[in-house]
């Protein structure tokens, strides 16, 4: 996916001679969380609207309030992932882009990178949502994907969606009509499986075994 495609200029950016009563208009008029400030070319930094909310002074510049600017930005090669990823970390609904010579060449939007990203192959494509855990220093995603591919199972996408401590967990999308297996091949290689699912054969003789067991209790 070419993240450039959704790179926007409908929005100019403010200046540091722009008063504090302009700013504040700007975030009326548009339901943004930040506006880049830039100068030259050069993104000096992203003014938050609750920070501007708090200015009391309107006839005041933003030159004078430059240490409340906030200094993320993405690159113009930036993925879709890494995207999400700043606008979670800065509670943010716009990013400011820069090219390769780091100048200023516009925004992103939170809604648009969101839709793409619900639109792409890694979310329609139908596939069984597997969770595994295991020790951080114990597992390899070379492994995770070898355990899947000699089942005959397909990869759509991985990532790390938990980490505590020395555990972590990975979310697979697999391709399979064989997940029973990956599972207990994940088992056999001390992988603890979190999600859940219906054919799961192992889960079943644990419930299989704990109702006869309890029947032989109740004699």
């Amino acid at each position: 996916m070419n993240t450039t495609d959704y790179i926007l200029k409908d929005i100019t950016a403010i200046r540091l001679n722009d008063s504090i009563r302009s700013a504040q208009n700007l975030f009326k008029n548009f339901p943004l969380t930040h506006f880049p400030v830039v100068e030259n070319d050069k993104l000096l930094g992203s003014f938050a609207e609750e920070d501007a909310q708090t200015i009391e002074n309107k006839e005041d510049f933003l030159e004078n309030y430059t240490y409340l600017l906030n200094p993320f930005f993405a690159d113009e090669k930036a993925t879709i992932i890494e995207l999400i990823k700043i606008f979670a970390d800065n509670n943010a609904s716009i990013i400011p882009v820069l090219n390769a010579d780091k100048n200023y060449i516009g925004y992103y939007d939170l809604s648009d990178i969101l839709e793409a990203f619900s639109t792409s192959p890694f979310m329609l494509e139908e596939s069984e949502i597997l969770i595994v855990e295991k020790l951080e220093n114990d597992y390899s995603m070379s492994e995770v994907v070898q355990i899947v591919e000699t089942n005959g199972g397909k990869i759509t996408g991985i990532y790390v969606s938990e980490k505590l401590d020395d555990i972590v967990q990975l979310t697979l999308k697999i391709v399979s009509d064989e997940i029973n297996e990956i599972m207990q091949t994940f088992r056999r290689y001390d992988y603890k499986i979190i999600s859940t699912h219906q054919n799961d054969l192992y889960l079943e003789d644990l419930k299989n075994r704990s109702e006869y067991l309890q029947k032989y209790l109740e004699m």
